[in-house]
């Protein structure tokens, strides 16, 4: 396959839809027919359709629920524990033990699910349908909303046979704003997203919240150094419940104050050995490569470098948005595929410090603080403020968007409107917005998609629930406070980094797009973009698109990161024809 899809775009017959990603399992619901094949479980009306043994199935002890999912747990012990069970003597799998607990508390026992789990249980007496998700949204779980037959899978193509091919436009919009689908909309009109923290139950279609993330200041006469310490305390539990074990680990580290936290936490705690990865671009872009080597060292990891090249990230592209579920056009995704797979090599898990900036305080709230200070004198309104703070096409859409689309979504009501007119505190509101739609439906998912792609088990300390919950307890001043961002994160690692690492400026991992554009890929771009038969020109103004590939007018330098959204889409289209 790998070499097929190098050659993809210099092959113009190459067909980019013909990448194949095995599906892991998936449910069908309804009137089924005789199908037989991949068949693991079946009654009249549900099956559950899998490639793989059946670890991720089981029958409650009176076979009346039937459990499938991914399914990952900390507390597994303390759960055993709840049903009386001795834990040494317990040797199912999670979703027997998922099924006996359902058997006793019903949903109600998702409550006491600690980890990352996407499942679906069948009442077989009372013939009902429950879809549930962990409450960050470390899972994914769709299911398609029309026809006879209903299909459930924690990976979106494996329900392409029973969708229709009709984009939902309102996700599009989103799409073009944000780089990724937020909300239960996906792409597809007929199929949505089991939102985190929710259970749904079918046929009658009713939602069920178990969990909502929400503020909840406590001690806020407290120091930062009392805050630090809580935090700290928590950090030591989930770092050393997440480390697998006997067997090594490894850690995604750029050099930024997160991940150098998961990786000195990791290094403290690990027994077995703890294998560093880092990225850079090649010699004509900047690099973070001082940063997480001097991590590396201070923590004495066995430190891997690999460095993309830019045919790396255009010919990977579409095996990368195969590997998606909804489009994702955060130019990052290449490289965790591409690192992943390095990594397989000396590691199964493999952390990350993906949910530092959403739950401590990250600088990119910034502008949107500015905004609520000085907004009524701009006249920008904060859902705006908000929209264009992801610097990605907000503005663009009337000009870029055919005008009978942007005439059927122009009003369409935004899925950030509540939470931004929340009553929490102002920062917080900004944070429950990212942990809830960017955490859950681009950064973990992200995730997820891509290290099982490259054969891993990816996990994230800092979107742990309990760390989640407890961001939500620290008073704002101590997480971004003037100049200064995640400030109680660093007072709880400050005793295990350099003082180098604590006190840098917060950069980023910046994909040099804008250059990929301009030197090396406008030539395949314009033929992916402007062609009348690519799968966005019905919905497109390709003239503005043109612009961009020429650079007309880019003051800013972001007409890099709008061509890597739209390619990224188009291909993530061709990928996912019917």
């Amino acid at each position: 396959m790998l070499n097929m899809l190098s050659n993809i775009f210099k092959n113009p017959k190459s067909n980019i839809s013909s990448i194949e990603v095995i599906p892991t399992w998936y449910v069908v619901w309804g009137t089924l027919n005789n199908m037989t094949e991949n068949v693991v479980w079946r009654d009249d009306q549900f099956a559950i359709i899998s490639t793989l043994a059946t670890e991720q199935f089981a029958l409650s002890p009176t076979k009346q629920f039937v459990v499938v999912g991914d399914v990952w747990l900390t507390n597994r012990v303390k759960l055993l524990q709840t049903l009386g069970v001795e834990p040494s003597g317990f040797l199912e799998n999670n979703c027997q033990l998922i099924a006996q607990l359902w058997e006793k508390f019903g949903f109600e026992c998702l409550k006491l699910l600690v980890g990352m789990f996407g499942l679906v249980v069948w009442d077989r007496q009372q013939q009902i349908l429950w879809l549930g998700r962990d409450r960050i949204g470390s899972r994914t779980l769709y299911y398609t909303t029309t026809g006879a037959i209903r299909a459930i899978a924690p990976k979106m193509r494996s329900l392409t046979p029973y969708r229709s091919a009709e984009l939902d436009l309102v996700a599009l919009r989103d799409y073009l704003c944000c780089a990724f689908v937020p909300g239960e909309r996906t792409l597809w009109q007929q199929v949505k997203e089991v939102r985190p923290g929710t259970v749904i139950e079918m046929p009658s279609e009713k939602v069920y919240t178990y969990w909502e993330l929400q503020e909840q200041i406590i001690a806020a006469d407290q120091s930062l150094v009392w805050h630090g310490d809580r935090l700290r305390s928590l950090l030591d539990q989930v770092v050393q419940e997440y480390l697998p074990q006997n067997a090594p680990v490894g850690v995604l580290l750029s050099g930024g104050l997160d991940s150098s936290s998961i990786t000195a936490l990791a290094a403290k705690f690990h027994h077995a050995p703890v294998h560093t990865y880092s990225i850079h671009f090649g010699a004509e872009s900047p690099n973070e490569l001082e940063f997480s080597s001097l991590v590396a060292e201070h923590c004495q990891t066995q430190h891997h470098i690999l460095e993309i090249t830019f045919k790396d990230m255009w010919e990977r592209l579409p095996e990368t948005m195969a590997y998606l579920d909804d489009p994702i056009g955060d130019p990052l995704t290449v490289p965790n595929l591409l690192v992943g797979r390095m990594a397989r090599s000396n590691v199964q898990v493999i952390l990350n410090g993906e949910g530092g900036d959403p739950c401590f305080g990250g600088p990119k709230n910034q502008p949107m603080l500015i905004n609520s200070l000085y907004g009524s004198i701009n006249n920008q309104d904060s859902l705006q403020a908000y929209l264009i703070a992801f610097q990605k096409c907000a503005l663009d859409l009337p000009q870029l968007l055919k005008p009978e689309v942007w005439t059927a979504i122009k009003t369409e009501p935004s899925i950030f409107s509540a939470d931004l007119n929340s009553d929490a505190s102002y920062l917080n509101r900004l944070m429950a917005m990212n942990i809830k739609f960017k955490g859950a439906d681009q950064i973990l998912t992200k995730v997820n998609n891509l290290t099982q792609a490259a054969g891993l088990h990816g996990r994230s300390p800092l979107f742990d629930q309990r760390v989640v919950d407890l961001s939500m307890q620290i008073p704002p001043e101590y997480k971004l406070s003037g100049v200064e961002e995640k400030a109680v994160l660093k007072q709880a690692v400050a005793d295990i980094l350099p003082q180098a690492i604590i006190h840098r400026p917060k950069s980023g991992m910046m994909v040099p797009v804008q250059m990929g554009f301009r030197k090396y890929w406008q030539r395949e771009a314009r033929k992916l973009l402007l062609s009348r038969k690519s799968a966005i020109a019905p919905y497109f103004n390709q003239s503005l698109i043109r612009d961009w590939l020429d650079y007309r007018g880019d003051v800013w330098g972001r007409y890099g990161v709008k061509l890597w959204l739209l390619v990224s889409l188009e291909i993530w289209l061709q990928v996912n024809k019917k």
